[in-house]
């Protein structure tokens, strides 16, 4: 496994990292594996050399956190792990408990850190752009939460290139922790971030730790023309439709093409890809199989060739922006 630092920060992190998303209650999604089938996950991820792990309050409604923290103390010792979770939705119907408020955040963070079992998170990140609170205040309380010791770092998710340039701004002319990395939407089907956000975090030497990067399984070849798949998740996963369309398959055909020459999987090879950008750190992958893990970790070490890399991108067609919600 490679390890890259994480933006301009001091974080060194493997180059993939394990979405815990998929691991959690059945109850919140169909294809969420509970937590005596996640174990053989973590424990592989932690043999192939994985450190990074990111979860999110609002997963199985706070399960995933807490799965997260009891593998990971199974596995080896807390600063051996980096550790990343995210607060924005709701977990409840108080009108305060959503939402990046300094109420909220600060209500937000002990709680998932009592789930996940630790005393502070490596990485704490909105989970999305809050409309209805000023981004001085969200900004503050994430200041005020990393001096507190309660979080080493912060980071965003998908928003606009303009919110998130303000944000690195008010950073900056207020003395406040900085982001040190962007999770954004961003993979071989959609490349609408390329335009604006991409530019902006290898000029501010934010780390980007993109989701999705197999386009919830397009990617590895593994659906069909109406987007649908054998397993229980593409059967049942609508959202795919509001961020892919069946236009998207000539790319899909273009990287089963070029994994076909090389002997490797699609899913390698969409993940080699992604390594290949400017600024890109680590993708967040989810493994419902063993074999997802260790196409990822052969991926890193991948190497593709100017005329393949070409190949991949040559039938992009542009996007409406999706995934900012």
């Amino acid at each position: 496994m490679e390890f890259q630092n994480l933006g301009k920060s001091g974080l060194k992190v493997s180059r993939i990292c394990l979405g815990m998303m998929t691991y959690g209650d059945p109850k919140w999604r169909e294809w969420v594996l509970p937590e005596e089938q996640t174990r053989p996950f973590v424990r592989r991820a932690v043999e192939l050399g994985i450190n990074f792990f990111d979860t999110a309050d609002m997963y199985s409604y706070g399960v995933s956190e807490k799965v997260t923290g009891r593998l990971l103390e199974e596995h080896g010792r807390r600063e051996e792990f980096v550790i990343a979770t995210k607060v924005f939705h709701p977990l409840t119907d108080d009108p305060n408990g959503q939402g990046l408020s300094r109420k909220h955040i600060f209500a937000s963070i002990d709680h998932s850190l009592k789930r996940l079992r630790t005393d502070y998170v490596d990485l704490y990140q909105i989970h999305r752009w809050d409309h209805s609170t000023p981004i001085e205040e969200t900004l503050e309380a994430l200041h005020d939460i990393v001096k507190a010791g309660k979080a080493l770092y912060i980071g965003a998710s998908s928003m606009f290139a303009w919110q998130f340039a303000k944000s690195l701004y008010l950073a900056d002319r207020f003395g406040w922790t900085r982001f040190v990395s962007m999770q954004n939407h961003y993979n071989l089907l959609y490349r609408e971030e390329e335009r604006e956000m991409m530019p902006l975090c290898t000029e501010e030497g934010i780390g980007v730790i993109p989701w999705s990067p197999l386009a919830r399984g397009l990617l590895a070849g593994k659906r069909k023309d109406d987007l649908k798949g054998d397993t229980i998740r593409s059967r049942t996963d609508d959202f795919i439709h509001q961020l892919y369309e069946s236009s998207d398959l000539k790319i899909v055909d273009s990287v089963l093409k070029v994994a076909e020459g090389r002997g490797l999987s699609s899913a390698q090879v969409a993940l080699s890809w992604l390594l290949h950008q400017p600024a890109v750190v680590a993708p967040v992958i989810g493994a419902t199989r063993l074999e997802h893990l260790e196409e990822a970790a052969v991926a890193v070490e991948l190497k593709l060739e100017e005329e393949e890399l070409n190949s991949l991108t040559e039938s992009y067609v542009p996007h409406h922006i999706r995934g900012h919600s």
